[in-house]
Parts: structure tokens; sequence; C-alpha cells
């Protein structure tokens, strides 16, 4: 599938007449028709009755709604690929966990985007699928929640978070700050599964080094899945304590015991990277931590 089927489509779904879609496209008719016949042989579907009038099928009117979402993405990449060449606008690649948003990372977006002069792309990535997003040129700056040696990678950690319990609503243990060990003998939601190292194994070594096993009765793939388990009854988990600024009715949060169970907010960026932007984003962060 090439890009012009797409345009062509869109021409022919908006006039719903091949001719006038043909002048518009400055083609001839014969050539757009077996441009569209291309195009429902490579998706294996019908995406137009050839009657009188003329008419979308069902599966047209889905792909046509949103075939025509990503030429318009693609036209705005295509304008800021322009700007940013032009010198009128940076291009900065910022990789995040699901959980440093609840930090400033907000704010750093917010005040970024504000100024104009900056064009983001944000990816959602756990720490090691950013450190090789950094080092493919993919993202310039990442906020993760491990610690990954690489030379290629420098990392820097901006806060140690506390980790909270995060409980269902009523569980025995809510109102009161609790241990690993109590933590231990309840069933345990775990996140990220995969791909690993990431949070997960932070959370195993925390209950290891206090010579403790956890019971893994589900695996969740993201933060906000776990959390959801964990409200269903399926078990508990660990969150980092900015994630309490969550509200939900249905689970509830305990401080623990143990004040060397946090979570690191780790910021990445590529060894030799003196670019002013980087500068002016780590800038940024420093000052929205207080550090």
């Amino acid at each position: 599938m090439e890009l012009r089927h797409l345009r062509y489509f869109r021409v022919l779904a908006q006039t719903l007449n091949f001719t006038r879609a043909a002048e518009l496209l400055h083609i001839a008719q014969p050539p757009l028709s077996r441009q569209i016949q291309q195009l429902e042989e490579e998706l294996g579907v019908v995406l137009v009755e050839r009657g009188r009038p003329l008419r979308l099928t069902e599966a047209g009117r889905f792909f046509h709604e949103h075939s025509a979402q990503l030429l318009e993405q693609l036209g705005r990449i295509c304008d800021d690929t322009r700007r940013v060449a032009e010198g009128q606008r940076r291009w900065l690649g910022i990789g995040f966990a699901p959980s440093t948003l609840y930090g400033a990372l907000p704010e750093l977006i917010r005040q970024l985007r504000a100024a104009g002069d900056v064009e983001l792309g944000l990816s959602e990535l756990i720490t090691l699928q950013q450190v090789e997003a950094l080092k493919s040129g993919r993202i310039d700056i990442g906020f993760g929640r491990i610690r990954i040696d690489d030379p290629a990678v420098v990392q820097e950690v901006i806060r140690e978070d506390p980790l909270v319990a995060a409980l269902p609503h009523g569980h025995r243990l809510l109102g009161r700050p609790v241990s690993l060990a109590e933590l231990a003998a309840e069933p345990f939601v775990l996140y990220p599964g995969k791909p690993r190292p990431s949070y997960a194994d932070h959370v195993l070594g925390l209950f290891s080094a206090q010579g403790l096993k956890i019971h893994v009765v589900q695996m969740a793939n993201e933060m906000q899945t776990a959390i959801g388990l964990v409200a269903a009854g399926v078990g508990v988990t660990l969150v980092p304590a900015s994630v309490q600024r969550l509200h939900r009715d249905d689970i509830g949060y305990s401080a623990l015991l143990d004040s060397q169970a946090t979570s690191p907010i780790v910021l990445s960026y590529r060894v030799g990277d003196d670019s002013a932007l980087l500068h002016r984003c780590r800038g940024l962060v420093r000052r929205l931590e207080g550090l």
C-alpha cells in the first residue's frame, strides 16, 4: 500500500464520483479506478459500491475516517519537518515511563510547549526501551524508573520517590504504615511483565534484600492495569507515592515502614549530547524538582 492509494481514496470518498475525483487528482479515470481496485485487493475488502449513485461500504466509511486522520497527521509532520529544517522550531524527543507523569514531567512539557520554539515528540517507554531509543536517535531524553549501565547513555537520579502499597478498598492493612513482610504474605500484582530488566525487578529486589519472596498471582504490562487489578481484589502492589494523586474510590494507599523502599526517577540522555536544547530541558527539570 502506498500513500497515493490513500490520497486517491480520500478524494473519491469525498466526491463519490470517479470522474470528478480524477479531475481533482489530475489523472485519467481508468488509472484512478485501477488504483482503488488495487487498494481493495490489498485490504481484501470492498470499499466502494460501484452503482448509481456510488456509495462507500461500511468498511469503506471506516477506512476513509481513519486513513483521513493518518493523512492529516502526515501533513502536520511534513509541515513541522520543514519548520525544523528552516530553524523555526527545534525537535525534542522525550521518552517517559507512565508513572513519571505524576511528577514534574507534565509541567516540563507545558513549559516547553508554551515557549513555541520546540516541537515535542512524546513516547511512552519503560527505561530499557528508552536506552535503546536514545542510542538509535528516536528520543533525546528519557524519564524512567531504573538504573541501567550503558556506556552510551548518561543517567541522573533527579528524585527518590517513596513507594507505597496500593490496596483494595476495605483491606485490613489500610490506615497504617505496613512492612514489606506483611505485603509478602499477600497475593501480589507485579508490573511490568516485559521487557526486563524493569521496575518489576526493582520491586523484587526490595523484598529479596530482606530475605522475602512474594507470591505473584498476576503480571501486568502497565501500572494502570496493575492498579485496576488491585481494585478488583486480585492482589496488592507497590507504586511510587506520587501516584496517590490518582484518586480512586476503590483503592487506598498505605505508607511503608521501610524508608529504603523507594523508586528513583532517572533522567537519561546520550553521552556527548551538548545541545543547548538538552541543557535547557535539564535546567527546567532541576528547577521544577527544586534541585
